[in-house]
């Protein structure tokens, strides 16, 4: 009988330090983050499959994030950069000398994401923690191609190029680039409230005149970009009222 007690007796003072020091603190479940990074062209003006490196052009990020539950979170981005795409940075292929395309564009995209960490959003002490997302985004862009350093001797008359040009011109590049956002990233908290991360994020775009030139390139491939950015996060939290008040020795 007494063992019995004594069990129940020390499951409930087991229950109630637990329950106290989970209301110590009350997590909020939100935070929010910037960062700077690069944003990288990735298309017919540039030979390299890591996009135009030779261009990248910098970017601000803003975050909001609210957890869903232990390991799920969604996120709003809003993305204020630039790209930028260049022929002439480019000896191999030596036609891009030739063709001397070049294209720049201002980017405003805001873009809601899901984002999941396998180990979680309580991280305690400084521990690296990775996660992905994916989500939809969209971007407002103002392209400003420009074909003027174009040098037609040479291409063959067979290639056409003049021809194809012209038709690219008659078609209005985009202002709107609907896009599917993909990536990950690391987190590292330092302390509970301050997290730093890093990350890298793809964007699947549905043009090929991000650049402003088709015809005149490569029609069969899609435009695309991605980013690099490192950054700060701010985790909300608050101590509750029932605090015990600090002893004073």
């Amino acid at each position: 009988m007494f063992s019995c007690r004594a069990f129940a007796l020390t499951a409930i003072v087991s229950l109630f330090i637990s329950l106290f020091s989970n209301a110590q603190t009350k997590k909020s479940k939100y935070e929010v983050g910037a960062a700077i990074g690069g944003f990288i062209y990735q298309g017919d003006l540039s030979p390299s499959i890591f996009g135009s490196y030779k261009t990248i052009r910098p970017g601000l990020i803003i975050q909001g994030t609210r957890y869903i539950n232990s390991t799920f979170a969604a996120r709003l981005n809003f993305s204020l950069a630039s790209l930028s795409g260049d022929d002439a940075k480019y000896s191999t292929p030596v036609y891009h000398q030739y063709r001397n395309f070049n294209f720049k564009t201002r980017l405003i995209e805001l873009s809601p994401q899901i984002v999941w960490s396998p180990t979680g959003w309580n991280e305690v002490g400084a521990k690296i923690s990775p996660y992905a997302f994916a989500g939809v985004g969209l971007g407002f862009v103002r392209i400003k191609r420009d074909w003027s350093g174009f040098n037609a001797s040479h291409f063959g008359a067979n290639e056409n190029l003049p021809a194809r040009i012209a038709e690219d011109m008659a078609h209005s590049t985009p202002r709107f680039l609907p896009s599917i956002p993909v990536g990950a990233g690391l987190r590292y908290a330092v302390s509970p409230r301050i997290v730093i991360n890093g990350e890298v994020s793809y964007r699947q775009l549905f043009t090929d005149y991000l650049d402003g030139f088709s015809k005149a390139a490569n029609p069969k491939f899609k435009d695309h970009y991605y980013n690099i950015a490192v950054g700060v996060i701010y985790r909300f939290g608050r101590k509750n009222s029932w605090d015990c008040p600090k002893v004073i020795q």
